[in-house]
């Protein structure tokens, strides 16, 4: 947990839970997960009431690390009367994603080599930047400082957090929705329109009618796509915005397995799905998704707003994926937390825009094992 953080804004980049997986061999993989850290530790944790009710730390004890999908399967079947969705699945991807790492360093390869036997695919991040400031100006302010600096770091597209009316609103804010339309114009304007620009609005309406209206105003900025307008079980409501206006509909990230995306696509129409890597059951089940989106000719778009551990899952998605076009990135160099800035010791870096697919084996990455110390809790 970083010191000195905000309960009162939309980030949970501030605190972690860091998963490892010893096997007898040595190898140590390691994962994680986007959701409560205390809660997602006592989960794994938990010991075993019944047959339906199994202890995920009891399931793998014993088991053969690089059985991937078939330990996925084990830990979703074993769990299911209290796992099924939420917890339990953000539990088994972090888990799932530690396994894969492990899997990757015994055979020696990056673990997109292991999802996909081709070519990797490019891996684009966008810059996701969510402002400071208590009132509207100094968000504004904020944010227009950060997509600078995003464009003079390298990113070619920036996602712009924008989270001022809604029930997760910054601060408590509850603004008018022209707000919105007049910050996107000031961002266009102060990064021309060359740069790809997003914008996430965090669940901003209860009625897709409302969101449309802003929607529509919003169209002539060219944004790439608005994400989560409507509350994630609002399927119809996303069929019907996103049938009605030109601008792309992105969702997904606090959606898990394969089936809540199904249900996303087909009956929610919409543009971009956005699994997070951790929420949605780890890198098998993501993969799962990615395949699902691509027979429908759907986009992914990892959510990811962590660690470096969830961005080089994001990464090792996207480059056995042919369907994703970008990865979010919150840029350590424009985050407040030093949890995103230190855990990692060998930090992605952007050339020319784009990450190089990653070469060494499992996620490719190094703990600081001193910062895990530092910010340890409990």
């Amino acid at each position: 947990m970083a010191p000195g953080y905000d309960s009162e804004i939309a980030s949970s980049a501030h605190e972690d839970i860091v998963v490892k997986i010893y096997t007898d061999s040595g190898i140590v993989g390691i994962g994680e997960t986007d959701t409560n850290s205390w809660a997602t530790k006592s989960y794994i944790h938990s010991p075993s009431t019944h047959n339906m009710s199994i202890s995920l730390e009891r399931l793998l004890i014993g088991e053969d690390p690089l059985d991937t999908e078939a330990l996925w399967d084990k830990m979703y079947v074993s769990t299911a009367m209290t796992g099924r969705r939420g917890l339990g699945i953000c539990a088994i991807g972090a888990l799932d994603i530690a396994l894969w790492d492990i899997k990757g360093k015994a055979l020696g390869k990056p673990v997109w080599q292991l999802l996909r036997d081709a070519a990797p695919s490019r891996i684009r991040p966008y810059a996701s930047l969510l402002p400071n400031g208590r009132t509207l100006s100094e968000l504004t302010s904020s944010l227009l400082r950060k997509v600078l600096r995003a464009r003079d770091l390298g990113f070619t597209a920036a996602k712009l957090e924008i989270l001022i009316n809604g029930p997760y609103s910054h601060g408590g804010l509850q603004e008018e929705d022209s707000e919105i339309v007049r910050i996107v114009q000031k961002c266009r304007e102060a990064v021309g329109q060359e740069m790809i620009l997003m914008l996430d609005v965090a669940y901003g309406w209860d009625d897709w009618k409302l969101a449309l209206e802003t929607l529509k105003a919003l169209e002539p900025l060219n944004l790439y796509f608005v994400e989560t307008p409507l509350r994630s079980d609002d399927l119809q409501g996303y069929a019907s915005l996103a049938d009605n206006t030109s601008t792309s509909i992105a969702a997904g990230e606090w959606l898990q397995t394969r089936y809540e995306f199904q249900d996303l696509i087909d009956r929610g129409h919409i543009d971009i799905a956005q699994p997070d890597v951790g929420r949605v059951g780890g890198l098998t089940e993501a993969k799962r998704v990615a395949e699902y989106a691509a027979i429908r000719d759907r986009l992914i778009i990892p959510h990811c707003w962590k660690s470096g551990i969830g961005i080089a899952a994001s990464a090792q998605l996207a480059a056995a994926s042919p369907n994703v076009p970008f990865i979010e990135f919150l840029p350590s160099e424009l985050s407040e937390s030093p949890i995103r800035r230190e855990l990692i010791k060998n930090e992605y870096r952007l050339e020319q825009g784009i990450i190089q697919p990653p070469s060494k084996p499992g996620l490719g990455i190094e703990l600081n094992d001193n910062v895990i110390e530092r910010y340890k809790v409990g």
